[in-house]
């Protein structure tokens, strides 16, 4: 590396949209790189183009966007180490791979597709279910290594179809430290010899991603813990390139809400909660996935619910913005085993945040969800109507359930009616009424003092009454405090509500 600054890079495929456990690995990635005043770069890794998924690019790059994980360096930035998508990239990687052959690390595998699916059906005749391309099986295989050098000087100059494999040392144990795990110790004899070069010019992910990692000076490579078994082979590959390996952090799975596996689509779907940032529709089938945002989560939620899922601050506290996170997240306190996801405590991180922001703000969310009900609201009810609905809410959305703020109720709760209402209730409400009517101001405070005053001069108890009354007003027997919803309605509306709800109940009795 050319300098102590700490660059780190989140390096996606576009084989499908992206996971929150992708998700969580650029947020890690990008607070570590900000604790540290260093560089977070984006690069799309698309050597695999057999699996590319239209749109799923984009798809990553808008996610990324809506949470704000915005790199410093890379897609849709730029920089000076670009191209930073592989597929145009691919004339770079070619030069090392010979580089590797020439040095003795690797060498020309010229097996057809046919021969290695031969061969491996008769080792499963052999009662051997796995076989590898290794160090030992390498030496019965058609590679530059067992052809006389004449015969593979021929092959190459015929252009033959050839992989380049790298060549696995045998018998050696391979030790390096994983910022998150310790020491991992590995023998060679559990490692093949895996292809660095496919026979399309392409690289894989191994040799792609090694030489990327070092043109762009990456000093830390923080992913999920899937690609730990490569570490090994990627330590050897920087030990044959002669380069400074980066520090190593593989991150533990995202787990079921069980803990029992790890977390997938189809835990989503039927636990009702989103697995991906945004809503995706699938290209292939027209399977549409449910996202975060379209749920109605707030992104700094999402950064806030995903930060947790394998990281712990070391005290109580657990709200935490972007920038907090930047100032608190260190890779010591990055756990070592899986974290389950819990959807109950992602919807109560999405409300402490519902709760935290603005009225104004709330009202400007919530006024165009209004119009799509058909409901109508003046700017100052709004931001009075908001004040009280967003301590019952989880989103946004969620205030809609509070429509009587805005219209009188079109039915009513008919079972509670049932069995709320008495002979004697019309009478206690219209006695009621008629003390609220001459009440001034009609605001909340005074409202609540005259009602349970009213209800001790009649000793009559808060059942009685209020659940009555609240059904009247709203169709509904749960709700914010019908004082304030009184006060936000005004007294010509309450009023109207009490009448029309009395008729509603003489009309069915």
């Amino acid at each position: 590396m050319t300098s102590n600054r700490v660059r780190v890079r989140f390096a996606p495929s576009p084989t499908g949209p992206l996971h929150i456990g992708g998700v969580r690995t650029a947020l890690y990635n990008y607070l570590f790189a900000k604790h540290h005043k260093g560089d977070f770069l984006l690069r799309i890794e698309d050597t695999d183009q057999n699996r590319y998924v239209p749109g799923a690019e984009d798809y990553i790059l808008k996610s990324l966007a809506w949470l704000g994980i915005s790199p410093d360096e890379g897609i849709g930035v730029g920089g000076p180490h670009g191209p930073y998508r592989q597929s145009e990239r691919k004339d770079t990687y070619a030069p090392y791979g010979e580089q590797l052959v020439k040095n003795g690390w690797a060498y020309y595998a010229f097996d057809t597709p046919e021969e290695l699916n031969e061969v491996r059906e008769l080792a499963i005749k052999a009662g051997v279910s796995s076989w590898q391309y290794n160090s030992i099986t390498r030496n019965s295989m058609k590679n530059s290594l067992t052809l006389p050098s004449d015969e593979v000087e021929k092959k190459l100059a015929n252009n033959e179809p050839y992989v380049i494999r790298f060549k696995m040392p045998r018998g050696e144990e391979i030790r390096f430290e994983d910022e998150i795990r310790g020491w991992i110790n590995v023998n060679t004899d559990q490692l093949d010899d895996k292809v660095l070069m496919k026979n399309d010019g392409m690289p894989t992910y191994h040799l792609a991603n090694i030489v990327d990692d070092h043109l762009m000076e990456i000093t830390h490579v923080i992913r999920g813990e899937e690609w730990l078994p490569s570490a090994p082979l990627h330590v050897l590959l920087y030990k044959g390139f002669g380069w400074d390996a980066p520090r190593f952090a593989h991150l533990s799975l995202i787990l079921k809400p069980d803990g029992k596996g790890k977390l997938s689509k189809r835990d989503g779907d039927s636990g009702g909660f989103p697995v991906f940032p945004l809503e995706w529709k699938d290209p292939a089938t027209g399977v549409v996935s449910a996202g975060y945002r379209e749920s109605g989560y707030f992104p700094d939620a999402v950064l806030n619910i995903l930060a947790f899922l394998g990281w712990n601050p070391g005290t109580t506290q657990e709200i935490f913005d972007k920038d907090a996170l930047v100032q608190a997240f260190t890779m010591d306190r990055v756990g070592k085993s899986g974290a389950k996801f819990d959807p109950d405590k992602a919807k109560w991180f999405n409300q402490q945040y519902l709760r935290m922001r603005s009225d104004a703000d709330l009202a400007a969310e919530l006024s165009p969800l209004l119009a799509d009900a058909g409901l109508k609201a003046d700017e100052k009810t709004l931001l009075k109507s908001v004040r009280l609905l967003k301590e019952r809410a989880v989103f946004t959305k969620d205030m809609l359930e509070g429509r009587f703020m805005f219209e009188s109720p079109t039915s009513y709760d008919e079972k509670m009616l049932e069995k709320k209402w008495k002979p004697e209730t019309e009478g206690i409400v219209k006695a009621l009424w008629e003390k609220m009517l001459a009440q001034e101001p009609f605001t909340a405070e005074p409202l609540e003092a005259l009602f349970k005053a009213h209800l001790e001069e009649n000793s009559l108890g808060m059942g009685a009454v209020m659940p009555n009354l609240r059904l009247l007003i709203t169709g509904s027997s749960m709700g914010p405090s019908l004082f304030e919803t009184a006060e936000i309605i005004g007294k010509t509306e309450f009023g109207k509500r009490i009448e029309a709800g009395l008729a509603h109940v003489k009309s069915n009795a």
